[in-house]
């Protein structure tokens, strides 16, 4: 078969990651991975990317649906959702830091607290047990028992049963129960969700995931990250493409006319499959566009929380939205070129997305009925 050209990657990347609008459990099946991220400018990262891959969806369904789908808060490239079959591939997990004996006596005693309620809340744990404080990640204190907590969390002790105000709540869970997978077949099938997730992917971009399942997914098997790469190079589709080497899920052929972009405005996560390798981002629309929530306000170029603006298959600028108090969008939308496209359908196009985007921000799902899944 020809090798691709770099503007068929790109088509393709578009188009067979903003696949037509199905249901909830099938987005995320098909996805294989939806990032989460709890700033909320103007929506979680989670209801984003969901939000063109999901029939009629609106911010927070995610969440208020979770407890009834086939889905898991873990980590996986980072930390997210997952169907439960690629949860259960990466555990009993192995955690790179060992606990000590009595670190386990207090995992095994809150484990045993939780599931004698069934379901509990953080503060109940910590006003039962007074673990106390800690040093956490950023230098500053937080509670004890949200560390351990958390820790339990990721070896697999507990489960996140569903979410009240974006806190996460825990159900006992015991994946250290479970058979050990091959490590080769469980490694492969892990990579495979991530080419799937992320392809077409370039060389450095396959070798950074396979790092990070091998050391955060499943550290248990980090001794097996190197063949594990080795099979993915000689088992997945790829092509030399401008000097650089790409890959792709096997079956599929990135040079199909079939890519086409509608006319169509899509304003995206930031960690949305389709922007979120940066190397990729530059290789394809050739300037940079970086995430810069965590970046002094005197230093952003484009905004606290900007969304790539994609028209039809060109991310050519960006967007800062926010919901005013009466309802009504705000939209401070910036452009590569320094100004919008001239065309008519642009304009027609943008108008649809903003009302999609305030419809998706408005509208509630009704808690209480029956929702598709």
């Amino acid at each position: 078969m020809k090798p691709p050209t770099l503007d068929e990657l790109l088509r393709f990347a578009v188009a067979r990651s903003l696949f037509a609008p199905t249901t909830l459990s099938a987005a995320i099946a098909r996805l294989g991975f939806v990032q989460a991220d709890p700033i909320r400018a103007p929506a979680r990262a989670q209801d984003l990317t969901l939000r063109h891959r999901v029939s009629d969806y609106r911010a927070g369904d995610l969440e208020r649906r979770y407890p009834a789908l086939a889905v898991e808060e873990d980590f996986f490239v980072n930390y997210g959702f997952v169907p439960r079959a690629l949860h259960a591939l990466m555990h009993p997990r192995q955690a790179r830091t060992a606990w000590t004996p009595a670190r386990w006596r207090q995992a095994r005693e809150v484990q045993d607290f939780v599931r004698e309620r069934g379901v509990a809340h953080p503060r109940e744990v910590d006003a039962a047990f007074a673990h106390g404080k800690t040093k956490n990640w950023f230098g500053g204190t937080s509670n004890a028992s949200t560390q351990l907590l958390d820790g339990m969390h990721y070896r697999g002790l507990l489960r996140v049963a569903r979410r009240e105000g974006g806190v996460r709540l825990y159900a006992a869970h015991d994946a250290h129960a479970r058979t050990p997978a091959d490590p080769a077949i469980a490694l492969d099938a892990l990579v495979d969700v991530a080419v799937g997730s992320y392809a077409p992917l370039p060389a450095s971009t396959l070798s950074q995931f396979v790092t990070w399942i091998g050391s955060a997914a499943a550290p248990q098997w980090r001794e097996h990250r190197r063949a594990a790469l080795a099979r993915a190079r000689a088992r997945l589709p790829s092509a030399e493409v401008d000097g650089q080497r790409w890959y792709w899920p096997a079956g599929e052929n990135p040079a199909s006319k079939r890519h086409a972009a509608p006319d169509a405005v899509r304003l995206l996560a930031p960690f949305d499959p389709v922007v979120w390798d940066r190397r990729r981002f530059e290789a394809f629309w050739g300037w940079a566009y970086r995430f810069e929530a965590y970046t002094p306000a005197a230093r952003r170029v484009r905004g606290y929380y900007a969304l790539p603006l994609l028209w039809r298959d060109q991310v050519i600028g960006w967007g800062n939205l926010a919901l005013e108090p009466t309802g009504r969008l705000r939209a401070e939308l910036g452009y590569v070129q320094g100004r919008a496209p001239r065309e008519h359908a642009f304009r027609t196009a943008l108008d649809e997305e903003l009302a999609r985007v305030e419809a998706f921000l408005t509208r509630r799902a009704a808690a209480a009925g029956p929702a598709s899944c």
